[in-house]
């Protein structure tokens, strides 16, 4: 069906809609993966997004029972240049189209996905929404500033309802799910530890009634001041267990710590982003998704900057110089993107274990 993506510049691209066919609003990024987009699909840091793929062809290898991030998909919608029709993979069992109608997901193809990205860049993230009407698309082109998104409960949507229980040893790491990759609780499993995934709203005595080892900080979508509540949930742990951020997690612990963040212009949203750890001048080539960043002008004096990014120059990681506690603006997981990072979680184990020796020798 004949479609046109709208930008609140008022920028027109002309397309063919797949999957749902009807309309889809958000936030438009883009992504440089040039695999994985399954991962992409089903990761909830995307929740509310319009996500542009700048790898030209996408859906080669169509949709398996193996790389899901999540049980159901939290974007608003996608762009291709080039949607492959006829998937060819020994995993495969149907196409990235028939997912995108099985999940009620609309997709654009045939939209130049190198300009739009060139605009993105230029002018930064934007509102868009995708329409299979030329009446509707006259009423956005007669006033395109109304599609500026409002995105301020992404949390809220993609946090587990309940708590749920993953069994991998003897001892348990809480996950805070404020949108939870799969491929966290997958690594801290592989690692020996059973998982608990809470909801982001569970209080630190919830937690510290579970007994963990461990908390995990998960990433999730959104900015992270539209949930300082889970700040205070932060505050009232550390020093009591070991914390490990990641992305939006990373953010929630700076900003427990008095620091401030900012929004970038067009986010860091592929598996290519290069990282240097400071302390070894190691450089990783990580996996991202984010679109906000802690403030080095607010680092108080007891946090120290970690990692930091090649590309911009912008905080990638924090510790605390005291208290057991860490985090990463980068996805040590990746699912997708390279395994450069996977060491960071052996790290929070080995932070894990520290604490728990000197609590057994009575050491504060």
């Amino acid at each position: 069906m004949k479609g046109y993506l709208i930008l609140e510049d008022g920028t027109v691209f002309h397309g063919d809609v797949f999957g749902k066919e009807g309309a889809t609003g958000g936030e438009v990024v883009f992504t440089t993966g040039m695999t994985g987009y399954q991962e992409v699909l089903t990761d909830p840091s995307y929740c509310g997004q319009i996500v542009t793929f700048t790898y030209p062809l996408i859906g080669n290898y169509g949709i398996n029972h193996c790389d899901f991030e999540a049980l159901s998909p939290s974007l608003a919608g996608i762009v291709v240049s080039e949607l492959c029709q006829e998937p060819s993979n020994w995993q495969s069992k149907i196409s990235l189209a028939e997912y995108l109608r099985l999940n009620n997901l609309t997709g654009i193809q045939g939209i130049d996905t190198r300009m739009l990205t060139k605009i993105l860049r230029a002018k930064g993230t934007i509102g868009g929404k995708i329409v299979v009407c030329e009446d509707e698309l006259a009423r956005l082109q007669a006033n395109p500033k109304q599609l500026q998104p409002s995105l301020t409960t992404q949390v809220a949507q993609v946090t587990t309802a309940k708590p749920y229980f993953i069994p991998g040893g003897p001892e348990t790491i809480v996950v805070l799910d404020c949108g939870a990759k799969g491929s966290i609780m997958e690594c801290l499993v592989n690692m020996g530890y059973s998982t608990l995934v809470v909801p982001a709203t569970t209080s630190w005595e919830e937690i510290l009634a579970y007994d963990p080892v461990g908390v995990m900080l998960s990433n999730g979508p959104g900015n992270p001041q539209n949930v300082l509540e889970i700040c205070n949930t932060i505050k009232n742990l550390l020093g009591k267990v070991p914390i490990m951020g990641v992305c939006l997690g990373h953010q929630l612990l700076g900003l427990t710590f008095g620091m401030n963040t900012f929004k970038l212009p067009f986010g860091h949203r592929g598996g290519n982003h290069p990282v240097k750890e400071i302390t070894t001048g190691k450089v990783m080539i990580t996996s991202q998704n984010h679109g906000y960043v802690l403030d080095k002008d607010t680092l108080p004096d007891e946090i120290e900057i970690t990692h930091v990014s090649l590309n911009d120059n912008t905080i990638e990681g924090i510790r605390h110089k005291y208290l057991p506690a860490f985090s990463v603006q980068f996805h040590p997981e990746a699912a997708p993107g390279p395994k450069d990072a996977g060491f960071i979680y052996k790290r929070f184990q080995e932070l894990i274990n520290n604490f728990q020796h000197k609590s057994r020798r009575g050491v504060s």
